[in-house]
């Protein structure tokens, strides 16, 4: 419980309009996470301000806020607590409850292992004291004081885990909690994104220690004697030191260390010397064997630092492995629960680490009654050992995995090193969202498999387990990460303030439904030109072939060989020009070409010849659009001599309509022209494999330009051909183009703003600067978008788009500031900017607008 008069002695804070409650349940930071009688802790960050959430949080129950700036809630019953800094008042509050109610305070740090050990911890002392132990993730800078909302006066203990994500974080956190008690897990890879190195992970690890008491005064440092960095922490600390681990001349020691698909059996000694509650055992080691029910050699280590804090903290050696034995394992922390189909899920979703992703891969391994499936997110905190880490992963899932299930790009490269190490393709699977892997496990599971779910906190793998349970209702209860508010949670880390949102299940929705509209005989390929018409090839395509479609279709050789160089082995066909000097190039890279050339077509089969390999062709046949492909008169005669040059494969013969999105008279005699030239190489003996002239507009509106494989381009991405043939209604678009407010500034009447003075403002006019410019695809000339979305109302653009900067009127939307999210394609609030409304603006095409959004934009999904 938080107590108004505390933040008020902690904070020197002050009220704000009347006093409607003067204690409250918790904290909150976030309104989609609220519950009634909360504290609500308007905070500024660098991505948002929590003031512009104050309203809404009080008409959704808080029952007070904390806040930088006064906000009127006498009406809505609400008490207001003014404070000069959300975040800063959180640590002095902190400090003040902690010496108010004065726990003894564990502190738990390290690479890995750091919340298991917290729970063990927590349990084995709650057997003779009341104790607090910080949940979920909130155990850094910020969340540690948000969770001491839940300290209360009877805790006698508080068992803190502390996280780092930066220089000086445990120290400060130390400093703020002052821990008696001090455990160090581990030091590896997790964190070398921020931290730089081992060495530089083990110092700040290390700050742990450094701030504890001296031993005279009750500091005890409990070190994992293994981890040669964490063992050499004992020379930087004045407290008693407790080391564990498998090595014998560690004080506590786990021997005969036996894991299988139920837990762990561990045979715990303890050093002569060791003092017990009470008393000092003596006469040789002293041994007890306990059972956990945890999985994994890893619990044995957070066993032995949980019984080295219970021997701190006088709970007796049989007690505290009395607590062990009875625990039950940590949602999202290797648990296994039952799945459907007959199999179990080994449910460690919470996150993962390469150390922590091995670790794991070891427990599957201990799962002998059917397959071993392992279903991975991507990885975190890497940093200068990325591709090690990559490496060493992918080699332990091919040496011990049956079906490996990747999802996301990160996951993506695991899936390239297991395949490396020498995992068949025909047992892996690589998607991008929680959807697809559960689509490519439909049918696959038997009774006896275990499929172990893990990835990074991004990669929201609980989406999975839950998909995967037998009893799917039980996923409230059961998983992490499944209250209200994270069902509204992208965790999204686009790379520059300007970015695209992909959503890549619209295009699965999307080819799914294209699927079931042209039948079971016809196959569809799905045209990725232009990086996917802007969206991202690679993901793209994998999206398409995980949801019904067969064959891939790029402008160009170079956009084939991008997908095979993320092992994509799908057919792709190049749709465009094959010069004959690309003859290798299309063959080494597996392509299919389009011909209409014999000099091209005499260049592929030498190619093939020379490379020993064939090549799949599909002839062009132009039945009126006037671009490439041959007449139709000229067709029989280049099929005779194209099937006389060794090393081809006639695959494919096409066209394309040039008027299926307008004119449904033209297209069918286009079609009719080319059922002619069909009829011709049937009565020459001929058959084509693959028959295709439908584009998007023509699968929709001509059903009987099918023949067995369509080409499904522009309505994959949920945009419609044309306004004469738009979506089926259930169609979703797929992208939405978005930046943030950079600037906002007040200028004075007559003041110019972009290059050429093209535009003055008439009187005070706030001029917001969006970081978007025409190097981004944002059109400057002859016409420009015209206008963005900001806190859901239109702004004009005002003055020239430049190469990265575009300015926008603002003086009509109260509160614009810098950070506010602007959207130039898709929905914000009530209004909605659609890729059909920039192309009608622009006088142009959607096709244009999206495939005009260059690389340099980051697409996130």
């Amino acid at each position: 419980m938080i107590y108004l008069q505390d933040l008020l002695a902690a904070t020197g804070g002050s009220l704000h309009g009347p006093v409607f409650a003067d204690e409250f349940s918790d904290f909150c930071y976030d309104t989609r996470l609220l519950n009634s009688g909360e504290l609500f802790l308007a905070v500024v960050t660098d991505k948002g301000d929590g003031h512009d959430y104050v309203l809404e949080a009080a008409r959704s129950g808080a029952a007070g806020v904390l806040c930088q700036r006064p906000f009127d809630l006498h009406e809505l019953g609400v008490t207001c607590l003014l404070i000069d800094d959300t975040r800063q008042a959180l640590v002095d509050w902190a400090r003040f409850v902690l010496q108010k109610h004065r726990p003894d305070v564990v502190g738990i740090t390290g690479s890995s292992g750091k919340t298991t050990t917290k729970e063990m911890v927590a349990a084995v002392l709650a057997r003779r004291h009341p104790v607090f132990a910080n949940y979920g993730n909130y155990n850094d800078r910020y969340g540690l004081p948000i969770a001491l909302g839940r300290l209360a006066a009877e805790h006698r203990v508080a068992v803190l885990e502390m996280a780092c994500e930066g220089l000086d974080e445990i120290r400060e956190l130390a400093a703020l909690t002052r821990p008696r008690v001090g455990i160090v897990t581990a030091v590896n890879e997790t964190h070398l994104a921020y931290l730089g190195s081992l060495e530089a992970i083990a110092a700040e690890k290390g700050r742990l220690v450094e701030a504890l008491p001296p031993a005279g005064e009750g500091g005890v440092a409990i070190l994992n004697y293994d981890d040669a960095r964490v063992r050499a922490m004992a020379a930087r600390t004045r407290a008693h030191t407790i080391t564990y681990g498998l090595d014998p001349d560690a004080d506590l020691v786990a021997g005969n260390v036996q894991a299988d698909e139920t837990g762990v059996s561990v045979t715990v000694f303890v050093k002569d010397f060791f003092p017990l509650p009470g008393r000092r055992h003596h006469g040789g080691r002293r041994k007890l064997r306990v059972r956990l029910a945890l999985l994994g050699r890893p619990a044995a280590y957070a066993a032995l630092a949980a019984v080295a804090a219970g021997l701190a903290l006088d709970v007796p050696l049989e007690e505290a492995l009395a607590a062990l034995a009875a625990m039950k394992p940590l949602p999202g922390r290797l648990n296994p629960l039952p799945g459907r189909d007959g199999a179990r899920v080994l449910d460690d979703s919470f996150n993962a680490s390469p150390a922590s992703t091995l670790a794991a891969l070891d427990v599957l391994d201990l799962f002998h009654s059917g397959r071993r499936v392992a279903v991975l997110g991507d990885l975190r905190d890497l940093g200068s050992v990325e591709a090690e880490a990559y490496r060493r992963v992918g080699e332990r899932v091919a040496a011990g995995v049956d079906l490996l299930v990747a999802q996301g790009d990160a996951a993506r490269r695991v899936a390239e090193e297991a395949q490396a190490a020498g995992l068949p393709a025909d047992r892996l699977l690589v998607t991008y969202t929680a959807e697809d892997t559960l689509r490519g496990l439909a049918g696959r599971l038997a009774p006896g498999d275990t499929v172990l779910v893990k990835g990074a906190v991004e990669s929201r793998m609980e989406q999975v387990v839950a998909g995967l349970l037998a009893d799917p209702e039980a996923a409230p209860r059961l998983l992490v990460r499944q209250t209200a508010g994270w069902s509204k949670v992208r965790l999204l880390h686009p790379g520059r303030p300007t970015w695209l949102e992909v959503d890549l299940e619209a295009i699965a929705h999307n080819v799914r439904r294209i699927v079931g509209h042209v039948g079971p005989g016809v196959r569809v390929l799905a045209v990725l030109k232009a990086d996917a018409y802007g969206h991202g090839a690679a993901r793209v395509a994998r999206t398409a072939l995980n949801n019904g479609a067969s064959h891939l279709g790029v402008a160009s050789i170079n956009e084939g060989a991008a997908l095979r160089r993320v092992d994509i082995t799908a057919p792709i066909l190049v749709l465009g020009y094959t010069p004959a000097w690309q003859a290798r190039d299309l063959v080494l890279h597996d392509l299919s070409a389009t011909v209409y050339n014999l000099d091209v077509a005499r260049a592929l089969s030498r190619a093939a010849r020379e490379l020993n390999r064939e090549v799949r062709v599909h002839v062009k046949v132009d039945t009126g659009m006037g671009r490439l492909g041959l007449l139709p008169e000229d067709v029989p005669a280049f099929v005779a001599d194209l099937r006389a040059l060794p090393g081809l494969v006639l695959e494919g013969i096409f066209t394309h309509m040039s008027t299926a999105d307008s004119d449904l008279a033209y297209a069918r005699w286009q079609l009719a022209r080319f059922r002619q030239v069909l009829e011709t190489l049937s009565g020459a003996g001929v058959h084509v494999p693959l028959v295709h002239a439908a584009n998007s507009a023509a699968i929709l509106a001509l059903p009987e330009s099918h023949l067995n494989m369509v080409r499904l381009g522009i309505a994959m991405y949920g945009l419609q051909p044309s306004a004469e043939v738009p979506l089926p209604p259930d169609f979703r678009p797929a992208l939405s183009f978005k930046t943030q407010v950079a600037q906002v500034k007040a200028l004075p009447p007559g003041s110019f703003v972009g290059y050429g003075k093209s535009y003055q403002t008439a009187g005070e006019e706030r001029i917001a600067v969006l970081p978007v410019g025409y190097a981004d695809g944002f059109r400057r000339a002859p016409r420009h978008w015209g206008e963005v979305l900001i806190r859901g109302r239109r702004a004009p653009i005002v003055g020239r788009v430049s190469m990265d900067q575009t300015t926008v009127d603002v003086s009509h939307i109260p509160g614009v500031r810098q950070g506010d999210e602007v959207v130039l394609i898709g929905e914000q609030g009530d209004e909605r900017i659609t890729a059909e409304d920039v192309a009608e603006r622009l006088g142009t095409i959607n096709y244009e607008v999206v495939s005009e959004i260059l690389a340099r934009v980051p697409r996130v999904v």
